[in-house]
């Protein structure tokens, strides 16, 4: 009997460490990670956990909907995976039983965060919708990046270093400094 921990964030620039030390001191020998959305179906870390469990086997995730914000999704998941006989620790509700209460209480947790989701969507569409009739300035999506004395650095710096020490050395991303350097080549 093995546990297996399984930790996601939706973004890149979210950390894991938080959930993986969770984990890893409610028992999970094993914990796998990515940083994919929770509204997307393909993650491959998951995929392979999913594989990886037998009976007895226990699968530990911090909250619920660190399996999918989908509720449909995640209904169909656990219940495969309770009736491999797959132990699910869910560390914020408690070991959910393969029982009709069980599933009654792991349906009605799912529609609420799947409910939640979809209310800060539609709060940010919105939010949009209002600053673009109020603020004759507003554009949607990140500001054009400029080319400004700490970007021209960056590039002349990057005539010198690699991509990867650049952006070690100026604590960025690599994809930044690929992407000043493309800026300034122009």
């Amino acid at each position: 009997m093995t546990s297996y921990g399984y930790a996601r964030v939706s973004t890149a620039a979210q950390s894991l460490n938080e959930q993986k030390d969770t984990l890893k001191n409610a028992g999970a020998n094993i914990i796998m990670s990515e940083k994919y959305s929770g509204t997307t179906t393909t993650r491959p870390q998951f995929e392979k956990l999913v594989h990886l469990v037998e009976p007895n086997d226990t699968l530990i995730v911090t909250k619920l909907d660190r399996f999918a914000r989908n509720t449909r999704e995640a209904l169909n998941l656990i219940d495969a995976l309770l009736k491999e006989k797959i132990i699910i620790n869910v560390l914020n509700l408690g070991t959910i039983d393969n029982t009709p209460m069980g599933r009654m209480i792991v349906r009605t947790l799912l529609s609420v965060a799947e409910m939640e989701r979809d209310m800060i969507i539609e709060r940010t569409q919105a939010g949009k919708i209002f600053s673009k009739q109020h603020n004759p300035n507003y554009k949607e999506g990140r500001p054009k990046r400029k080319k400004d004395s700490r970007n021209i650095a960056i590039f002349e710096y990057s005539l010198t270093h690699t991509v990867r020490t650049t952006a070690e050395d100026f604590n960025i991303s690599a994809r930044t400094v690929q992407y000043i350097k493309k800026m300034f080549s122009k």
